[in-house]
């Protein structure tokens, strides 16, 4: 039983506002050793066809394996992730996504989004069966743009949004007026729902700004097929069985280049105010 103290405080949250966040769950020191991969692996992905996927101006996302971040293990088997997994997804919980975002000087306002359709065991019985958790990598200052969300709207259908994930022009205002914004620090962490509406704001600073990404589904979620986590089998073995239990990655003797499945067109558009998907 994870006995992490507030985690049934901090699931209740999360239930009701769709993100929920820890301070001060790593310490600074090992989120510049993630700094320093995130800058390694953004360099090798930006060098081949389908690395980096841009995510609107400025603005990148990029899907790592495992291995190639230092920290993966002391990641996943934090007892907070764990405990949020556990309390939210069930004990049978997914791991099938790690990567990064990072918004560069010059980012723009994203549209408002989620990052996949909903499905009806979510806004119907109010299941949350997929979590992103968050971790900046730099301590975060206002002119850095912080990400946005909206408390509340990982039970909203979608089920008219283009592509089931971008809301109607008209909603803008809406979701602006519920909106939130965080600064965290280096060994911060949140969760969220990946349905809870969002958007990255401008990066007015003169850094990027780059944010540690893994994604976690309920079994029988699916979203493991958007991605294509692989370990090497040298690395598998050396793993937690806790770890191995809830990788959903495939065995390889070498780690192949990811291709990323999971382009999001509509961050794509002129108008970054707009949901309009070509």
């Amino acid at each position: 039983m994870n006995d992490v103290a507030g985690l049934d405080d901090d699931i209740r949250t999360l239930y009701e506002r769709g993100i929920v966040s820890r301070s001060g769950a790593f310490t600074p020191e090992w989120l510049d050793t993630v700094r320093e991969d995130i800058e390694t692996e953004f360099a090798e992905a930006r060098a081949r066809e389908g690395g980096a996927l841009a995510r609107g101006p400025e603005r990148w996302y990029v899907e790592i394996h495992p291995e190639q971040l230092r920290g993966f293990v002391d990641l996943v088997t934090h007892p907070w992730v764990v405990g949020v997994c556990e309390g939210v997804l069930g004990p049978a919980y997914e791991i099938v996504e790690l990567g990064f975002d990072i918004p560069f000087p010059g980012a723009e306002d994203q549209p408002w989004h989620r990052d996949f359709p909903s499905a009806p065991e979510v806004y119907e019985q109010h299941r949350i069966t997929s979590l992103a958790f968050n971790l900046t990598a730099v301590d975060m200052v206002p002119e850095m743009g912080a990400a946005e969300f909206a408390p509340g709207t990982q039970w909203e259908p979608g089920i008219d949004w283009p592509d089931g994930m971008f809301p109607p022009r008209a909603d803008a205002p809406r979701y602006a007026a519920l909106a939130t914004r965080s600064y965290p620090q280096r060994g911060d962490i949140s969760a969220r729902s990946a349905l809870t509406v969002h958007r990255g704001t401008p990066n007015r600073s003169d850094s990027a700004r780059p944010v540690l990404v893994l994604g976690v589904d309920a079994p029988g979620a699916g979203h493991g097929a958007k991605h294509d986590l692989q370990v090497t089998s040298a690395y598998h073995d050396r793993l937690p069985e806790a770890v191995r239990h809830h990788l959903a990655a495939r065995v390889v003797d070498q780690l192949e280049p990811i291709v990323q499945k999971h382009t999001i067109e509509g961050l794509l558009s002129d108008d970054a105010s707009g949901y309009e998907i070509d």
